[in-house]
């Protein structure tokens, strides 16, 4: 008798294929891979918090005249008021005002004079960028010359030379920020913009009638935005950076509404009389507001650079 053999039909497995990663969820993906970026977030996020929550957090309103007492100016940190009333853990300067409170608050003006002025600057500047890449001939000419002139002339010096014109005041020292770098912008919009004008879809888009207005904002604006926000957050910290040595010169903010850099030079005076922390630590928190910003940035650079990309 024979043996009857029964095929058998062996199943195949149905893998199914992740979806497809966006470039969203790539750029997440390799900046929380590196420690560096994270720690420099961190830094960031605490600054900003502090500067938005400085009226709810700081200990005493550091700049309301009526509660400051001249018998408590110059206390080394970890002092306390006479009635024990109050606990300085920085200490205190040389107008009675609690250190702590004065970093909240003075965190909060330089990260907004710096905010303030990038995105004007980023908003001019990559207006002026597109424009002279889109149009070429003589507007690209005229518009670069005059970026070529506004970079010839060093930025602290351009500074000085405006707030001598316009005075102090916060808004003053933006409108000097922003002329001081909006070139920076429009000559790295015109480069990626001059990148995206030989590119087939806009091509496509001149040969469907649309507006220069729309393909301009549209279809070419957003391929230009990734090399100008890297741009824009490292810039963040140089405007903070020139905006302190504005403030530290005298030429900057006023006294009713001081910066970092004002406080760093209200203690300049007696750091040869020991009283070293009414400057150093207003310096410190001036130093890691910018290593975060710049640790970001850095990081940003080298994810969104085309070269580097996977």
């Amino acid at each position: 008798m024979s043996a009857v053999i029964t095929p058998v039909v062996l199943e195949e497995e149905v893998v199914a294929l992740p979806p497809p990663e966006t470039p969203w969820q790539r750029l997440r993906r390799e900046f929380f891979a590196n420690k560096l970026a994270v720690a420099g977030l961190v830094l960031l996020l605490l600054a900003v918090t502090v500067a938005v929550f400085a009226p709810w957090i700081s200990p005493q309103n550091p700049y309301d005249i009526g509660k400051l007492d001249i018998l408590d100016s110059k206390l080394p940190p970890g002092s306390k008021t006479a009635d024990g009333g109050m606990h300085y853990w920085l200490g205190t300067d040389g107008q009675a005002r609690d250190l702590l409170s004065a970093i909240f608050y003075g965190l909060r003006t330089s990260l907004m004079v710096g905010g303030v002025s990038v995105a004007a600057a980023l908003a001019i500047g990559t207006v002026v960028g597109l424009a002279a890449a889109y149009f070429g001939g003589w507007v690209d000419a005229l518009l670069m010359r005059i970026v070529d002139i506004q970079l010839s002339f060093p930025a602290i010096l351009v500074a000085l030379i405006l707030l001598a014109i316009l005075g102090k005041g916060v808004d003053k020292v933006i409108i000097a920020l922003v002329i001081v770098q909006w070139a920076y912008f429009a000559r790295a919009a015109r480069g990626a913009a001059l990148v995206e004008r030989a590119k087939e879809y806009v091509e496509a888009a001149q040969c469907m009638a649309l507006s220069s207005r729309r393909v301009l904002l549209r279809h070419m604006l957003p391929n230009c935005m990734p090399p100008l926000i890297v741009i824009a957050t490292i810039d963040l910290a140089h405007a903070i950076a020139l905006e302190s040595t504005l403030s530290f010169l005298g030429v900057g903010v006023p006294v009713t509404e001081p910066s970092l850099g004002m406080l760093i030079a209200n203690g300049f005076e007696f750091m040869l009389s020991g009283h070293y922390w009414i400057s150093f630590f207003p310096g410190i928190a001036l130093a890691l507001a910018i290593v975060g910003i710049n640790l970001v940035g850095d990081h940003l650079r080298d994810i969104l650079n085309p070269h580097n990309a996977h």
